[in-house]
């Protein structure tokens, strides 16, 4: 707990045995007051090493994708009790050292989210990112800003952190269940006028480290070009999916669809 704030950090997994227990060990429990993992029926032995370092383990009984697992996440930690919510990947690429700095940005109400950015600082190609992700990157980037007006170093990271304002006030229901789930939850913080920080932060590519690959990569680019046109058709008028009025929140009072173990 800082400032009198409650901390969750929220993992969504999937086929992570191999780097999990790395990554949960570098938290620093006395910043964080509950980790929460949601295994999105994982083909290895993810969800057993997660209830054995005593994390609070979710098992989804069908994969419902890598947005559909976050979706979880958040459900999970706000019917927690959260008031900050840090999603870290399990898989290592990330330091969970950070997690600290970057709760203090949002207990002490100077950001609604903050983003660790492998961008900063010049890590991502120190760390082992491939030359072809790092210019998609750079791009994707560029344009998305042109789009938004706005000035993020990077769109695409997996270390982020929200207020329980975020996550109550975003449609995150109406957002997709694919990794594109992540750059749309972006383009409604700045449709919803949240304020963003960024950090900077190293970054690790190696052979255990979750990736998509290639074909999975261009599907992700193009799906973000499409929201960053969505989003400024948005501000002019034009709605869509999830900018619109009624689209759906997280439904904390439905019933679960996931099953605790």
């Amino acid at each position: 707990m800082i400032n009198g704030k409650k901390v969750v950090v929220i993992m969504p997994a999937y086929n992570a045995e191999k780097t999990l227990k790395q990554t949960y060990d570098e938290i620093y429990q006395d910043f964080v007051d509950e980790v929460i993992l949601v295994d999105d029926n994982s083909q290895d032995d993810t969800k057993n090493i997660s209830k054995s370092l005593n994390i609070k383990t979710i098992v989804h009984k069908q994969n419902k994708g890598y947005g559909g697992n976050q979706k979880s996440c958040y459900k999970a930690a706000l019917k927690s009790g959260a008031d900050i919510v840090v999603m870290l990947h399990p898989d290592y690429q990330y330091t969970p050292k950070l997690i600290p700095a970057i709760v203090s940005m949002m207990a002490f109400e100077q950001y609604d989210a903050v983003f660790a950015s492998r961008m900063l600082g010049n890590s991502a190609l120190k760390g082992g990112m491939p030359l072809y992700k790092f210019v998609a990157n750079k791009f994707l980037t560029a344009f998305e800003n042109f789009m938004t007006g706005e000035k993020l170093s990077e769109y695409h990271t997996g270390f982020r952190g929200f207020t329980r304002k975020v996550l109550e006030t975003l449609p995150l229901e109406d957002c997709d269940n694919d990794f594109i789930f992540d750059n749309q939850m972006i383009a409604l913080l700045f449709y919803y006028k949240f304020c963003i920080g960024e950090l900077s932060c190293p970054t690790k590519y190696f052979k255990e480290a979750s990736s998509i690959n290639f074909f999975r990569s261009c599907k992700y680019g193009f799906g973000v070009l499409g929201v960053s046109m969505q989003y400024f058709l948005a501000k002019l008028g034009i709605k869509s999916k999830i900018f619109r009025p009624n689209a759906r929140k997280l439904d904390l009072d439905a019933e679960l669809e996931y099953y605790f173990q």
